[in-house]
């Protein structure tokens, strides 16, 4: 009896000495989720433009005058996706823009628009906050080809990176007048370009990405 006694205290103060862990928080939700999921390193997360929307790229951030996309797309795959609250990373493959249109004097059409320096760095933090950044020493550079009454005319513009947010109220990510300089074209290329889009909803191919 001495002895069974013995081993219930020595059971309940392991009990009390122990942390409570629940199922849940044994495993620990990681910064991106999908459909109750951690996202696995290596996966790829895609988005197109959310519905009803248009990527553009104005000449003055509170103007309508520049580019305007119908179509544009990204591919990014994880990198590291650490428990919440953190900063999940991926590496940004593809970022695509097309069906686009130009209201610029002399400009009569987007023959097309390409994102060079490819891959970026992608970093989506647990408050909401997210930017992508070039490999180290680069920038972010696009090419816009355009047509003009004159032929046709190439306009590359640059920034250090981009800034945005994300929202789990539409599993989005929004880009709002991220600043570029013209760095090579014709007095045709507008000299400054403000990038605005909103992808929704952002997806691991199956289920729309939460982050946490």
């Amino acid at each position: 009896m001495r002895a069974r006694s013995l081993f219930a205290v020595l059971g309940t103060a392991a009990a009390l000495t122990l942390p409570a862990i629940s199922p849940a928080s044994a495993a620990g939700d990681a910064v991106l989720t999908a459909n109750g999921e951690n996202v696995a390193v290596g996966d790829v997360l895609t988005a197109s433009l959310a519905s009803g929307t248009a990527a553009t790229f104005y000449s003055s951030a509170t103007g309508t005058s520049g580019i305007s996309c119908a179509t544009s797309a990204f591919n990014a795959t994880v990198t590291d996706n650490p428990t919440a609250p953190g900063t999940a990373t991926e590496t940004l493959t593809a970022h695509t823009f097309s069906n686009c249109t130009a209201n610029v004097l002399g400009v009569t059409g987007v023959t097309s628009i390409t994102v060079n320096n490819l891959p970026y760095t992608v970093s989506a933090a647990s408050g909401g906050a997210l930017t992508v950044n070039p490999p180290s020493g680069g920038v972010i550079q696009t090419t816009i080809v355009l047509r003009t009454l004159l032929g046709s005319i190439n306009c590359v513009y640059q920034g250090p990176s981009l800034t945005g947010t994300t929202s789990n109220a539409d599993n989005s990510i929004n880009f709002t007048s991220q600043a570029f300089t013209r760095t090579s074209g014709s007095s045709l290329c507008f000299s400054a370009g403000y990038f605005t889009a909103k992808y929704a909803p952002v997806s691991d191919g199956t289920n729309p990405v939460t982050v946490n």
